[in-house]
């Protein structure tokens, strides 16, 4: 697996691939959601703050080890270890980060299903209606049957195991030129419609307006938290998708742009959903809720409120599958570096793993949702196996993943590894080897670390 035999076609298609991997459904509800409830313009600060001084350079960082490593995210690492004197050990962040993208996606692709059933339902049957009860009441049904949450959880995972199956410039890199320019096109078009339709004016101060009661220390981590994590660095799929990148590709431009890109979609996903929510009184701080409940009602209440839900729902079909299909070839890359298979043969095996452990989530929501395996431990009385694959992967495997990452680039190899492969000036080098020994680590720590304590 080296970017000569498959590699990205040019810098367009690695960029929109870029974006894709860090574009999910939490985009489309989490991050305004976050802006608002944690001070508004002073929670933008704190998250610019965080992209540029933490996700930005280790970006570059897994970029340039990607590159130069010219293989998975474990190999890549051995690899570059191997060149600088460094132990090859350090791989295990590589694989860290594979097992975190693997349980990750096992979850992600029931949620996925969801997107799916939703857009498939409101197409057919419409609306359930504009009474609450009539809207909970479809909304239990699905989640208590466990067949329909599997069936549509095995079309999502195969669908993800289609594109990845067929390699990087004909599998990853085509959907995502299909899938980004459909999704900016259904953004915009429901930005517009729910700005049109919906309360603008309380969009505006929710997302931008400073409330000084809301600037607390707990904000500035949130910020960090999510700047950090939802761009996608600290998996190594960052890595795994340089690997594939020519000597000829700025990975610099790809960098900035895809920060600029997922942040630019973020903020559109705020006028695309809350001029709806605060326009018919309804809680931003709803979750999956306001998505798969709340939403619904207010679409239909509206004009067209049926051919905008199903254009939302596919909106967050789009963000999903673009999200998993890079989820699911971190785990293909390296099977790939270690198993005499086809890529074929290894997506099926690993889509068939996916979906057998994504299982335990489907039943979380109906068989065993009165099953709390560490129901005897404070913080964990309530949790079912979901809940509690969502707290490993989130706020234990992600952070320790990407702080190995960071000292591995920061200390265990010189600077110039890097340096190299971003083709940066002598001050641009300094000026990201003093982050990547200690700014960023320390945010991590931050970030990741510090909320366990609290």
């Amino acid at each position: 697996m080296t970017a000569s035999r498959d590699g990205w076609s040019g810098r367009t298609g690695f960029t929109l691939a870029t974006i894709g991997s860090a574009v999910g459904i939490g985009s489309i509800w989490k991050f305004p959601y976050e802006v608002g409830a944690n001070g508004g313009s002073a929670f933008v600060l704190f998250y610019v703050l965080g992209l540029v001084l933490i996700v930005v350079p280790l970006m570059f960082a897994e970029f340039a080890i990607g590159r130069r490593g010219g293989g998975d995210a474990a190999t890549s690492i051995a690899v570059v270890a191997k060149a600088h004197g460094a132990r090859r050990t350090w791989a295990l962040a590589g694989l860290v980060g594979v097992a975190t993208s693997f349980l990750i996606l096992s979850f992600y692709s029931v949620i996925g299903g969801w997107t799916i059933a939703y857009a498939t339902q409101t197409a057919i049957n419409g609306l359930a209606g504009t009474e609450p009860h009539a809207v909970q009441a479809r909304y239990d049904a699905f989640l208590a049957s466990p067949f329909h949450l599997a069936s549509y959880h095995a079309v999502f995972i195969a669908l993800t195991a289609f594109v990845v199956a067929r390699g990087i410039s004909g599998g990853i890199e085509a959907a995502a030129k299909i899938l980004m320019p459909v999704l900016a096109a259904l953004m915009i078009g429901l930005a517009t419609y729910s700005v049109m339709e919906g309360d603008a004016a309380a969009t505006l101060r929710f997302l931008f307006t400073l409330n000084p009661q809301d600037l607390t220390a707990r904000s500035a981590l949130d910020a960090l938290g999510l700047g950090f994590f939802s761009i996608g660095v600290g998996l190594g799929l960052m890595i795994t998708f340089a690997a594939y990148a020519q000597p000829k590709i700025n990975l610099v431009e790809v960098a900035v742009v895809s920060v600029l890109a997922d942040t630019a979609i973020s903020f559109l996903a705020g006028f695309a959903v809350f001029p709806i929510v605060f326009a018919h009184g309804l809680d931003p701080a709803a979750g999956p809720g306001l998505v798969f409940l709340t939403l619904p009602l207010a679409f239909a209440d509206i004009p067209f409120g049926e051919t905008a839900a199903v254009a939302f729902f596919l909106l967050m079909f789009v963000a999903a599958l673009a999200s998993a299909i890079s989820m699911l070839e971190l785990s293909v890359a390296l099977l790939l570096r270690h198993l005499r298979w086809s890529r074929p043969r290894i997506t099926i095996v690993v889509a068939i793993a996916c979906f057998a452990a994504g299982l335990a989530t489907v039943l979380s929501f109906n068989l065993w949702a009165g099953w709390h395996p560490l129901g005897g431990l404070a913080g964990f009385a309530n949790a079912t196996v979901f809940d509690l694959l969502d707290h490993l992967t989130s706020n234990i495997m992600l952070p320790i993943g990407g702080f190995a990452i960071a000292l591995f680039a920061g200390w265990a190899v010189p600077v110039n590894v890097v340096v190299a492969e971003l083709g940066l000036s002598s001050a641009g080098a300094r000026l990201l080897g003093t982050l990547l020994r200690y700014i960023v680590p320390m945010g991590i720590a931050v970030a990741g670390i510090a909320p366990l304590l609290t």
